[in-house]
């Protein structure tokens, strides 16, 4: 999550959805902004407390944690956007991020089917890294009643011109996104990972972020 007071926005940042360029890109905008240094201390405090101070809007907060956090005035005056993925293909890219820089975690599940099906089920213990990758994109744009707080969603499918449209609306020159953690290991086209069950049971887990953001398995 990144904080803007300068150019007066919150970004919600969702796992996997092309966050990492979008935070590289608003870089060099946090560097003009008059809290930065106040923000740039407080970050590593609570890293050197172990988090412990509630010190900082953490990089994947959700957006109901700002909303707690900040005077009301000023969150609402906040334009606020973030971006989403088709969940299906986030799952593709969640299994290779993992493999990537967790492979230990794939340990007696290493195939794409094996591995999402294990994540999914509702009795295997807790774990940060897998529980955070199948949580609802909704969960992060939502009040407590179920109300989308943000001003705007743009999606990972068309995320250049959506970018270019936040830095209209922020009021800044528009930024080259760049290219951040690619993966060169997986196959283009998401649906050649799944079978129909395996499909139907993501589909089942994300049904809420499906309906409310309007993705499809199979993309119009």
């Amino acid at each position: 999550m990144i904080l803007s007071n300068r150019y007066n926005f919150l970004y919600v940042h969702i796992a996997k959805t092309g966050g990492t360029s979008v935070r590289a890109a608003l870089r060099r905008l946090q560097w003009k902004d008059p809290y930065y240094l106040a923000q740039f201390i407080c970050s590593r405090l609570s890293h050197m407390t172990g988090h412990r101070i509630a010190a900082k809007l953490p990089r994947h907060a959700k957006i109901i944690c700002a909303q707690e956090m900040l005077p009301k005035e000023f969150f609402d005056g906040l334009f606020k956007f973030a971006f989403v993925r088709n969940p299906w293909d986030l799952q593709v890219s969640s299994y290779h991020h993992l493999k990537r820089e967790r492979p230990h975690l794939l340990a007696g599940h290493e195939s794409f089917e094996a591995f999402t099906r294990w994540k999914l089920d509702p009795q295997r213990p807790y774990q940060y890294h897998l529980d955070t990758s199948i949580t609802l994109q909704t969960d992060y744009l939502i009040d407590l009643h179920g109300r989308i707080l943000t001003d705007f969603i743009g999606r990972y499918e068309t995320l250049h011109e959506d970018f270019a449209h936040i830095c209209k609306i922020i009021g800044v020159p528009p930024i080259e996104l760049p290219h951040k953690r690619q993966a060169t290991d997986r196959k283009k086209d998401y649906r050649s990972y799944y079978s129909d069950d395996l499909a139907e049971l993501v589909g089942k887990h994300f049904a809420r972020d499906i309906e409310l953001l309007g993705y499809r398995f199979d993309p119009v």
